[in-house]
């Protein structure tokens, strides 16, 4: 199915669902990207429930429902009688159930706004907390998703030559540059299925007393990951 085609099936499904579900949806959105899952292969994010605000002077949580074609797409690739249709109705329909849950509960969204805004400083080159992903998304263990970027966590007692890692299902090792420090934030390159923002290997040690007041330098660099 084309992209084109899957937006138009999409747009006609969310006119099905009646117009009170939609409360606090800003946009239903069409991605073409893929978000392969971190761990298992052949496996992938079709959609997200993305919170855009909980001020309350706009009316309480509001969402974007985004549905990832290119995701779909992988699927059907790997099954001739995939059901375009079937799946994107019961992810549309998952999607909705969660932005529901949310304005019903009202949970707390600060820990992952702060984290949004340690990852955009990390990108800009200033200073950020370097446990700030653990305030992400937990996808599976030790790996967090903050936006489209993805953080494999592990705690190490000194820094290693490298590192052993699975990505979708699949075994790469990795070489920590020379003159890296701990903690390190490696921005991998080389996988065969990228997440669609950043994919990163965060080296760090054990929590202590004395980072309750300080925030310690980062080293932060590219590298390559290499299939085992």
């Amino acid at each position: 199915m084309r992209i084109a085609d899957f937006e138009a099936m999409v747009v006609r499904m969310a006119r099905e669902v009646p117009a009170q579900f939609f409360d606090g949806i800003i946009e239903v959105v069409v991605s073409p990207r893929s978000v392969p899952h971190p761990e298992r292969e052949e496996i992938y994010t079709l959609g997200e429930c993305v919170p855009v605000t909980n001020e309350p002077a706009s009316g309480g949580i509001q969402s974007r429902i985004v549905l990832y074609y290119g995701s779909f797409a992988a699927l059907a690739r790997l099954d001739p009688g995939y059901d375009w249709r079937s799946e994107a109705w019961e992810n549309l329909t998952h999607e909705l159930r969660h932005h529901l849950e949310w304005r019903a509960d009202a949970p707390d969204l600060e820990a992952f706004d702060r984290a949004a805004e340690q990852n955009f400083a990390r990108a800009d080159g200033d200073r950020f907390d370097p446990a700030f992903h653990l305030d992400g998304e937990r996808v599976a263990h030790d790996v967090y998703r903050i936006d489209d970027d993805f953080f494999i966590d592990r705690v190490v007692r000194a820094l290693p030559a490298s590192v052993d890692l699975r990505w979708h299902g699949r075994g790469y090792r990795v070489r920590v540059p020379a003159g890296a420090t701990l903690p390190a934030y490696l921005t991998l390159e080389g996988v065969s299925e990228p997440p669609p923002g950043e994919l990163l290997l965060v080296l760090r040690q054990k929590a202590r007393l004395r980072d309750l007041f300080r925030v310690p330098p980062v080293f932060q660099a590219a590298a390559e990951a290499s299939p085992l």
